[in-house]
């Protein structure tokens, strides 16, 4: 791994850091009225899932650039210059670090095994991004999932700040948050094996080696059936939300729970 990665990597730890402990509490504060009035252990999610947010729209952003622009990581998906997609690559790293570090020192309030497997399976697999510089287009091509982030965490926003459920703005933010996690997370799914499978027998596979040849495959099986576990969960809750909601009737917050934690 290049010095830059390793800075990258570190500044990301950090920097996510401070924003944790100094600058959401002071924007929450100022911002939302009902930050304040928060038990402890929720003003630690708050500022977590602010994090989480901004971690989500700067890599998710570089993401899509990348896929647009950088024709070097489009052309040779497995060996083209990753230049771009490390760095991008190495924020969300710093970022994994420092959320399991958070997860660590709140497991009795945050926990979530789910979460932690998460991560650990994609510091897995971009670890060899990092260190090898391979498979670059689709190292990037699983940041995309980062855009539903936001929608997931402003839905738990809503629920802190005692928002019915039927409210217009948690239903819009709801429906949202099912569509745009289906379109990033699952219908990219067949697109994206098929170019794994695209890659099998040629040379640039068989230059990976085993071990890297494994670490992407697994990972990424271990991911998607994550992905498809939350999209189950979302998806029954937004539709009882939507059903309760058009036939005017209460929504019991514990059993329209779309996802128990933020998901990146």
């Amino acid at each position: 791994m290049d010095m830059r990665e390793v800075y990258v990597v570190a500044g990301s730890f950090v920097g996510f850091q401070l924003f944790f402990s100094c600058v959401s509490p002071v924007l929450s504060s100022n911002f939302t009225h009902g930050y304040g009035k928060l038990p402890p252990h929720k003003l630690n999610d708050w500022n977590s899932r602010l994090v989480s947010t901004v971690h989500a729209l700067i890599v998710g952003l570089f993401c899509l650039y990348i896929l647009w622009y950088d024709d070097a990581v489009n052309e040779d998906p497995v060996w083209g210059d990753p230049n771009l997609v490390k760095l991008n690559v190495a924020i969300t790293c710093g970022y994994l670090f420092y959320d399991l570090v958070l997860l660590a020192c709140n497991w009795r309030t945050m926990g979530d095994a789910f979460f932690v497997c998460h991560h650990l399976a994609a510091l897995y697999a971009y670890g060899y991004v990092l260190t090898r510089g391979v498979l670059p287009y689709f190292a990037n091509f699983r940041l995309i999932s980062e855009l539903s982030t936001p929608f997931v965490n402003q839905r738990w926003f809503f629920e802190a700040l005692a928002y019915p459920r039927t409210d217009q703005l948690v239903v819009i933010n709801g429906i949202a948050m099912a569509v745009v996690f289906f379109l990033v997370r699952i219908a990219v799914m067949p697109p994206y094996w098929a170019k794994v499978f695209g890659t099998f027998g040629t040379p640039a596979f068989e230059r990976l080696g085993l071990s890297a040849q494994v670490a992407w495959i697994v990972s990424c099986i271990c991911l998607d059936i994550l992905n498809t576990i939350w999209m189950y969960k979302i998806a029954r809750g937004c539709y009882k939300v939507i059903t309760n909601k058009l036939r005017g009737g209460k929504v019991d917050a514990k059993k329209t729970n779309f996802v128990n934690n933020h998901t990146d």
